[in-house]
């Protein structure tokens, strides 16, 4: 699954240099991004100034707020969509990778249960999922680097917590302990799913072999044979579905209700008056990106889920390689 393709030197390019490109191309963009923050205390501070007072601010010092950002977030979209762009033709050059080195053995692990699925479709699924989530997880750490430092900053405006008082950088502290939270709750409320993925991929393999084979034999794909199968089917997606639903509930309610609590904090500060619109407005956003860079996990568990029932299913093929690569060659026909 990762040597084919990062430690082959036919796709050194694509591989090494090509990871280096994406990662400094989302470093690039949280900073465009830390642009847009500042600018979004300088424009509220800006509509407070106008709503204070008639005619404070003149139309042309407004639309000049405007145009910055569109300017700033002009930049983003150029480099975002050119960013897609090369993404897809590296996760295909990943799944050619893979697709070759597993074909080279094709021989030996054409009797694994899915081969032709796992291959066709697996390794796919399996780069953009990998390269998706490596991703992610590298613009969350980027985004805590470049926000921790400005939330920390602008937590020294925050007067007191409710029911606390006063605490020194309150709410970077609100933002991890919540981030861990999240976590945790869900980490053990979908400690089923990644099993129940794998088996599910394993029943729909099953189905698929035999609707494959049935097209070929008139012998095969027959109304019990396949009625059976679909059973499997049913009652595994059906529990699957069972377990999906209290995880859910957890991770929507969780999503949710947190969102209200950054406003809490900021209660005596807001009642108070002692910070201005735009200063409010950099202090929710950048708690926010602190937030959700914590929170990686709590939003990537589904897909994580999915990766890992796919991995299951790419190692089976690579055990077979390998433990057949220990004993004398022997070609099945």
């Amino acid at each position: 699954m990762f040597k084919s393709f990062f430690l082959n030197k036919r796709w050194f390019l694509w591989s090494i240099l090509g990871s280096i490109i994406i990662l400094y191309v989302t470093w690039y963009k949280v900073q465009i991004d830390v642009e847009v923050n500042e600018w979004f205390g300088e424009f509220y501070n800006l509509i407070q100034k106008a709503l204070s007072k008639p005619n404070a601010v003149t139309f042309d010092e407004f639309l000049a707020g405007c145009i910055d950002f569109f300017n700033i977030v002009s930049i983003y979209i150029i480099i975002a969509v050119v960013l897609e762009f090369f993404v897809r033709h590296y996760v295909f050059r990943w799944r050619t990778a893979m697709n070759d080195y597993y074909m080279s053995h094709w021989h030996r692990i054409r009797h694994v249960e899915g081969a032709a699925q796992r291959i066709q479709e697996d390794t796919m699924r399996f780069a953009r999922i990998v390269e998706g989530l490596g991703v992610s997880f590298m613009r969350s750490v980027m985004t805590l680097v470049a926000f921790l430092p400005i939330l920390w900053t602008l937590s020294e405006n925050v007067t007191e917590l409710p029911w606390l008082g006063q605490v020194d950088r309150s709410l970077v502290y609100m933002a991890i302990i919540s981030a861990i939270v999240g976590t945790v709750l869900l980490a053990i409320v979908g400690i089923k799913l990644p099993g129940l993925e794998f088996k599910n991929q394993k029943v729909e393999a099953a189905y698929r072999k035999e609707l494959v084979f049935g097209e070929d034999h008139m012998s095969r794909a027959q109304p019990e044979t396949v009625s059976e199968l679909f059973t499997n089917v049913r009652k595994n997606y059906f529990n699957l579905y069972k377990h999906y639903l209290y995880f859910d509930i957890a991770k929507w309610s969780y999503i949710q209700y947190t969102v209200i609590v950054p406003y809490i904090a900021l209660g005596p500060t807001i009642v108070s008056g002692a910070i201005t619109l735009g200063v409010l407005q950099q202090i929710l956003r950048a708690f926010n990106k602190v937030e959700d860079s914590f929170q990686f996990l709590v939003h990537s568990w589904s897909t994580i889920v999915e990766l890992m029932s796919i991995y299951k299913r790419l190692r089976a093929f690579e055990q077979q390689i390998d433990m057949i690569d220990s004993e004398p060659e022997e070609v099945v026909e």
